[in-house]
């Protein structure tokens, strides 16, 4: 297994980021035209892994699902951070921390639309790390 540890700015507001470009770039430098798997993970117990049509609109769509599902307000338990911030503690597990994608001749074998996204409500911490990983078959 070949693994990488990257990292990704998200700022200080909600974000769905795209890692597609990130993570073909990985394969590129690893997989060398094999097929196997891409194990995509972020280490954050706040964020997770999304795969997503983005840029249509989808992207937008997702934050306000989870703003309608998981608000920004005072019921939570886990109460420290910016306000609502026990809702990132409650996202990774509507939207996992974790992703595998088959990969073919060296390629993720996506959908047409699909990207690779990492999703974060956490507003408190700006800079994430993803574990990328290949699996070679």
């Amino acid at each position: 297994m070949q693994s990488t540890l990257i990292e990704v700015t998200t700022g200080r507001t909600e974000v769905v980021h795209d890692l597609t470009a990130r993570c073909s770039g990985f394969l590129r430098a690893v997989a060398e035209g094999r097929d196997g798997l891409l194990h995509v993970f972020v280490p954050h117990a706040t964020a997770g892994i999304a795969l997503i049509e983005l840029g249509a609109g989808s992207d937008d769509d997702l934050l306000a699902a989870l703003r309608d599902l998981l608000p920004a307000d005072e019921r939570w338990r886990h109460a420290h951070g910016s306000r609502g911030h026990g809702r990132s503690h409650v996202m990774p597990a509507l939207i996992a921390p974790y992703a595998s994608i088959p990969v073919l001749q060296g390629d993720m074998a996506l959908g047409t639309w699909q990207s690779v996204a990492l999703v974060d409500l956490n507003v408190d911490k700006p800079v994430r790390q993803v574990r990328l990983s290949f699996l070679a078959g």
